[in-house]
């Protein structure tokens, strides 16, 4: 479990990257990617402004892939634990005409779940061993 978690925290930390990046530098690209149709100039600016949000969230995976220590590990839980709600809400959106990707923004909220768990897990057993 704690090797699973760990690979997970890493590909996050990948992840997180990419998706603060591109909302950053391509918001309209990368809401399409999403199934997002064409978003107004006020959901572009809404998307844009979550980039340093996922980009701060991948700072925190990559502090808890170097370091490990039980308090990193929980701040990642509480970290994920914000996002819980977000992409489900989000996901009633009108906007999201492809096939299948409000199913992808619940299955983001699952995914935020399970690694909320696991992440206070690992906290609690003392963090990952080095």
């Amino acid at each position: 479990m704690e090797r699973w978690l760990r690979e997970t925290n890493r590909n996050m930390i990948a992840f997180d990257l990419v998706l603060g990046s591109c909302a950053l530098l391509a918001p309209t690209r990368t809401l399409r990617v999403l199934g997002h149709d064409e978003p107004g100039e006020d959901a572009e600016h809404l998307f844009r402004r979550c980039g340093p949000i996922w980009l701060t969230f991948a700072a925190a995976h990559l502090v808890a892939h170097r370091r490990g220590r039980p308090g990193d590990w929980w701040a990642l839980a509480w970290l994920r634990g914000t996002e819980l709600a977000t992409d489900i809400v989000w996901a009633r959106s009108p906007s999201f005409s492809r096939p299948g990707a409000r199913a992808g923004m619940w299955l983001a909220g699952a995914a935020n779940a399970a690694m909320t768990l696991g992440f206070a897990k690992l906290a609690r057993e003392g963090g990952t061993r080095r």
